[in-house]
This record gives C-alpha cells, structure tokens and sequence, in this order.
C-alpha cells in the first residue's frame, strides 16, 4: 500500500484538476441559454482554454526536464479552478474568455510534472499510469454533474462553488511534496543521452493524439446540444450524453493498461482507434437512445490509447521527460480545441449532425499513424535483459 499511495494521491490529484477541462464542456449549454451565444462564439470559450494551455504546456514541459518543481502541482491546481470559478461572475464575453484561460495555463502546468512524478511513482509501469489517467477521466466525468449540481437550477453565478475541487486537489499534493523530498524518493537518476531519442516516432506519435484530441474535443463540446435535439430537448438527455462520454474514459484507460501487459501498446492503440470508427459512426447516425451506447463506446475506444500513448512518448524521448508528457498528455490535447470554432460556424451555417461528421475521420487517421510506429523499449527494460548473441539479435531483427 505505501508503494502504491503516491500514485493513488496523484490519480485523485488529477481528477479535481481535470475536473475543470471537463467543465469548460460543460458550462457551453448554460452560456448558450443565459448569454444567446451562436454555437461559434460558444465554442471560443473552449478555444480560449485550449489556446494558451497548447502554447504554455511545451513550456512547462521543457522547464521541468531542467528543474524538478513539484510545488507546481497545487499551484496549477488552485489556478485551473479559480479560473472556471470566476468564469460565469461577468457578462462580459472578453472576461469569460481570459478567466478561462487562466484556468487553461493552470491546467497546463499541472500536466507535465504531474506526469513527470507519476512515472517516477510507477517506475514506468504501465497499469500504474492507467491509474494516474484514470484519475484524469473520472475528474471529466465528473465535470458535468458538478457544473449540473452548482449551477443547473440557479445561473452562472453560481460558478464560484467550483473551485471546491482545486481546495481539495491542492490539498491531496501536500503529502505527495513530502514523499519527494525524502531522499529516498528516487528523484536522482541518470538521464540517457539525446541520442536514445527516436524524434520521428515521436512527431507521429504526436500528430496522431492530435487527431484524438479533435474528435475527443468536438464531441465533448457539442455532444450535449447534440443529444438534446436527439431527444426532444431534454436537457437531462444531454448531461447523460457529457457523462457517458467522460466515463467511458474511466474504463477505457483501466482497459489500455490491462491489455498493455499482453499485447504491445502500439497494438492496442491501433486496434482501439478503428473501433472509435465505427463508435463515432454510431453516435451521429444510430438513431433512437442507441446513441448512448455508442458515446459510452467511443470514450472507452477513445481513451484505451491514452496513458499508453503518455508512456510511448516518454520512451520515443527517454532524456525529454517533462517534453514528452506536456506533449501527449497535455499539447496535442489541448490542440483539439482549435477546431472548436471551425465545426461552431460549420454547424451554424448547416446542422449539428453536419458539422460532427468530418470527426469519423479522425481516429481513422490515428490508425494509419499508429501503423508506422515502432514498440519502443523502456531503457531500464533494456538494462535489465540480458544482451542476447550478436549475430541472432541481427538475424532476428532482418
């Protein structure tokens, strides 16, 4: 048990801080009904949190690959949730937007260190860092209830009460900082050279959580408006439609590191991301209440990838840690925002179920991404197997 605290404390760490990526979803519908807002200019919001995290994540990244700082982990989370809190308190849409980005860069910073730690904690273990996504997809899943409970039978003023998660969160860190202060901690180790980094697998690896990201961030934008037309505008429709997608996440990251342990990560991810195909297919043309299953199918299809593709970054770029997991855990995340607003005005300009069609596409494309990379070898794997003869290692390997 005292092995496995560290990262039970980061798993419920990352649930109160993804709790606010979660929120930002959320809140679109209350936006939309309070404020008359077009589906482009909701969907800004959504971009407003993406941007600055997409451009602050690398920074926070490369920063930690210098420095160990993690005194960043409750103050990213204080900051993610001071952010949404303040985000409904002014009619002004230019506040709206600059208090959810204060809450983007929060969520930002905490992503690479806590990621950094996390893997540290789990000495590369792969179930362990479905644990620590775990956390991630149950503070999602979460959001819409919490934004539901909050503010869905009063107004936006009533945002402040979400800054209840980010006190706890804050305060989960502190034992955590203690545990890393202790020499025994394991913070010092040899970093391998540049020369063990694998760039091109790793710019495959990102384009591909890229293309995750857009149909994971268009879905979980618009899915709710989504399933309300569906149901004869029942907002009760939509917030299920939010949780499932966000649940089915929970499942989703258990089940990539169960599989992880049988199959190689880079398996997994391919076979996962042609089944969001089909799963994604399901949600926009099945009709009926059908279209819950398959939202509950493209957030498991969608998020079995997910801690295993932190884990393959880290290995493509073993001496850029802090990098790789702002990359793939955070940027290529984030990016997904971005089209936000292009599928906003395609929607305004057509329908719903118009503007998300293009998102089939985009796990089809992480597939063929996904079957050109390599299954990398974790360097304190390979320091452990014994070297095998020359001449079979090259004969096995021609």
């Amino acid at each position: 048990m005292r092995t496995n605290r560290p990262i039970v404390l980061l798993a419920v760490g990352h649930a109160c801080v993804d709790i606010y990526q979660g929120a930002v979803a959320a809140l679109i519908p209350y936006f939309l009904a309070e404020r008359d807002y077009t589906y482009a200019v909701a969907s800004g919001i959504v971009l407003a949190a993406s941007l600055l995290s997409s451009v602050a994540q690398p920074l926070f990244g490369a920063l930690t690959d210098r420095w160990a700082m993690p005194w960043l982990l409750p103050v990213s989370t204080l900051l993610g949730g001071v952010g949404i809190a303040l985000s409904g308190l002014s009619g002004s849409y230019a506040l709206t937007l600059l208090f959810v980005a204060v809450s983007g860069v929060g969520v930002a910073a905490y992503h690479p260190e806590s990621a950094r730690v996390a893997r540290l904690a789990s000495n590369g273990s792969h179930s362990a860092m479905s644990w620590f996504s775990l956390g991630g997809n149950i503070g999602f899943a979460l959001a819409p209830l919490m934004v539901a409970a909050a503010i869905g039978h009063g107004s936006l003023r009533w945002t402040p009460v979400l800054v209840l998660p980010a006190l706890a969160g804050a305060a989960l860190c502190v034992p955590v900082l203690r545990m890393l202060a202790r020499p025994e901690s394991g913070q010092a180790r040899t970093r391998p050279p540049r020369g063990a980094d694998d760039v091109a697998s790793f710019l495959k690896l990102s384009l591909a959580v890229v293309f995750r990201s857009i149909v994971f961030t268009g879905l979980s934008t618009f899915i709710a408006l989504y399933a309300r037309q569906r149901m004869d505008g029942s907002a009760t429709a939509g917030t299920v439609a939010l949780f499932l997608l966000f649940l089915g996440g929970a499942f989703g990251s258990l089940l990539g590191g169960t599989l992880a342990g049988r199959y190689d990560r880079v398996r997994v991810s391919r076979w996962s991301y042609l089944l969001s195909v089909a799963a994604v297919t399901g949600v926009l043309y099945v009709p009926g209440p059908a279209m819950f299953v398959f939202v509950a199918l493209t957030s498991a299809g969608l998020y079995v990838p997910f801690s295993l593709q932190v884990t393959l970054g880290q290995d493509y770029l073993p001496s850029r840690i802090g990098t790789a997991s702002g990359v793939t855990l955070g940027l290529t995340v984030s990016v997904g925002g971005l089209a936000g607003p292009f599928l906003g005005h395609l929607a305004d300009t057509t329908d719903l179920r118009t503007a998300l069609t293009p998102l089939i596409a985009m796990p089809a494309l992480s597939w063929l991404l996904f079957r050109a990379l390599p299954e990398p070898t974790w360097p304190g794997d390979k320091a452990a197997a014994p070297a095998p003869p020359r001449q079979g290692a090259e004969s096995g390997t021609s």
